[in-house]
């Protein structure tokens, strides 16, 4: 299976910022995203319905696949990206129109809730989708520069080989060495987790699953890794990368428990691959971006990731 590449990104390109699941906190957040794109050369439109409130979702299922799905039929727009996540993604996945989508692939980039959108599009499409940051949360103030580079050269096309190696500060935690090659998939825990038993998750066997989490007690963080190795994920995974856990703490430390750590090493015992943790991506301001459908090679040894095909093409 070969994946959809979508063209890469030009200046003067029409870049379109969507809130397909929770509204962004303020306008200064969407101004500020659109003033950084607009810098880097790129024309932008934002969807009409990113402001709208809905309890914690930005508007109504109907309103926000109108955005989404108005922008994926536009030929004029070539990137698609997230304001921010939040909360509602899985609930319009029945209404993506997948086809157009299939027939003009666009650089669609996001993380946290927008995992489930993505991971929806590759098993409906094969597209290939990034998991980066968002317009209206690294973008809109001062972005990382890892951050920054590392995107921009994955989106514009500009890296000849792409490795994804974290920082010389943050090192990587080899929790079990080796190499395996498979398809790079993954992102929030949580939105991956959803998906199970549904037709919006791509096929885990011999997959490089990535996955990251925020907010989440470890006991919370345990029982889905349960229903992942229950599951068979883990077991058919060609290998594993534990992202950034950023915040996952004990709800309540003065009862016994568990610390995040020791749960994710917990799980090593079911994966039979290399597994790698701390990595860079996540919910933290200074990540790489994970090109999500592609193949990838991970080398347990250097605690490194090489990105094994071209993730964007040249022509639309």
């Amino acid at each position: 299976m070969h994946p959809i590449l979508p063209p890469r990104l030009r200046p003067g390109d029409l870049i379109a910022l969507i809130a397909p699941a929770s509204t962004p906190p303020n306008q200064e957040r969407i101004n500020g995203g659109v003033a950084y794109l607009e810098r880097r050369g790129y024309r932008v439109v934002v969807g009409k319905h990113v402001t709208d409130v809905h309890g914690y979702l930005a508007g109504t299922d109907d309103a926000r696949l109108e955005d989404l799905n108005e922008f994926i039929r536009n030929p004029d727009v070539r990137g698609i990206f997230a304001i921010r996540g939040g909360y509602g993604t899985p609930r319009i996945l029945d209404g993506v129109d997948y086809g157009a989508l299939r027939r003009d692939p666009k650089v669609f980039v996001g993380y946290s809730d927008l995992t489930a959108l993505q991971l929806a599009i590759f098993a409906r499409t094969t597209m290939v989708t990034f998991s980066g940051p968002m317009a209206g949360v690294e973008m809109w103030k001062e972005i990382d520069p890892f951050t920054e580079s590392h995107f921009w050269d994955m989106v514009e096309g500009i890296s000849e080989r792409i490795v994804l190696r974290n920082p010389t500060d943050h090192p990587v935690r080899v929790l079990r060495g080796g190499t395996a090659e498979g398809t790079l998939i993954g992102g929030n825990l949580s939105l991956l987790q959803c998906l199970i038993g549904t037709q919006y998750l791509p096929a885990l066997h011999g997959t490089v699953m990535a996955i990251e989490d925020v907010d989440e007690a470890p006991h919370r963080v345990d029982r889905m890794l349960a229903q992942l190795k229950n599951a068979g994920a883990l077991h058919d995974a060609a290998a594993v990368l534990y992202g950034q856990f950023t915040d996952c703490v004990p709800s309540d430390p003065t009862k016994p428990f568990l610390s995040i750590d020791q749960v994710l090493e917990d799980y090593v015992s079911a994966i039979h691959g290399p597994v790698l943790k701390d990595m860079m991506f996540g919910h933290i301001p200074q990540k790489f971006t994970l090109p999500l459908g592609v193949r990838v090679r991970v080398d347990g040894d250097k605690g490194e990731v090489e990105v094994l095909e071209k993730v964007v093409r040249e022509n639309k």
